[in-house]
């Protein structure tokens, strides 16, 4: 059990999240055929794919180089909307490092705030409009109400909000990106990009708490 993280374990620990993202493709690919085009999934392995073979030749210097590393790799590799979205998240969180020896509670709910903030810039995108952002927001939230308990708790409790977040994106109407266009037959679905971010932070999670 970890409660701060060297960039060493930093960058292990988002190889763990490239492996579980890969590892989940099939499902993702299931979740957005239900509201999509299907291809969520490949995507999303295109660009974590890339993650940990960017993890493998990443110097790992510090917190803040090893996500910008991430999220690059994830908009170089993913292509489309969740390349752009997801490599955001990565690169904006990563300022909340800046500066810092190593990973902690603080800036860990820091890096979900800022990421969150970048992903609404660049989506135009806020929550209840069926997206990423549904997980996110209340991750974020849950991270800094609970950093005063250190960063096990904080990563425990920004997955499970996440979770919580994907349920409740199946009572949405998608109005944003592809799954707009089939407005109520969205309804009883989960956003796959939600699904996506809350098993990002499932992997963060098991890694800090092993």
């Amino acid at each position: 059990m970890h409660d701060t993280l060297t960039p060493v374990q930093a960058r292990d620990m988002l190889s763990a999240v490239a492996r579980h993202l890969v590892a989940n493709v099939d499902m993702l690919t299931q979740v957005d055929q239900a509201i999509g085009d299907g291809d969520h999934g490949i995507g999303m392995r295109r660009g974590f794919s890339a993650v940990e073979e960017a993890m493998a030749s990443t110097e790992p210097v510090s917190v803040s180089a090893v996500f910008k590393a991430a999220g690059t790799a994830i908009m170089a590799k993913t292509g489309g909307a969740a390349g752009a979205i997801f490599g955001t998240m990565f690169r904006s969180g990563s300022a909340a490092f800046d500066g810092q020896a190593v990973l902690n509670a603080e800036g860990f709910a820091g890096f979900l705030a800022l990421g969150l903030e970048g992903v609404e810039k660049r989506g135009a995108a806020k929550p209840g409009q069926k997206t990423m952002i549904d997980a996110l927001a209340p991750a974020a939230t849950a991270a800094k109400t609970a950093i005063a308990r250190g960063l096990v708790e904080v990563v425990k409790e920004a997955t499970d909000a996440a979770k919580g977040g994907v349920e409740a994106t199946k009572d949405m109407i998608a109005t944003t990106g592809k799954a707009r266009t089939l407005g109520e037959r969205s309804l009883g679905h989960p956003d796959p990009g939600a699904v996506s971010m809350s098993l990002i932070l499932e992997a963060m999670r098991d890694y800090i708490a092993a």
